[in-house]
């Protein structure tokens, strides 16, 4: 996976991120814990099907998707840099 791409941290609602992606023109965000450590990759598709579901609500977080009871059985490996940072890739925050 290509390690460039818009940096959100993992606590940033569902909502705010596919907002995010519409206004970068992205098809997926790289994820950071509080310690600004990468630790996966989310894609458009994949937050468009947690939105479709009958348990979603607005107050859904990315790490949610990821970990909780919409946690899809795949791991998402991600290619980042030394320090765990994307190179060249400016960080968003909520």
């Amino acid at each position: 996976m290509d390690a460039a791409g818009p940096r959100v941290r993992d606590d940033m609602t569902v909502e705010v991120a596919l907002a995010v992606m519409a206004s970068a023109g992205v098809e997926y965000l790289l994820l950071c814990d509080g310690d600004d450590e990468c630790t996966g990759s989310i894609t458009r598709a994949e937050l468009a099907v947690h939105r479709g579901s009958s348990a979603y609500t607005d107050r859904i977080r990315l790490r949610d998707v990821l970990d909780g009871p919409f946690a899809s059985p795949a791991p998402r490996p991600v290619a980042v840099g030394e320090h765990g940072r994307a190179p060249g890739v400016l960080a968003l925050s909520r």
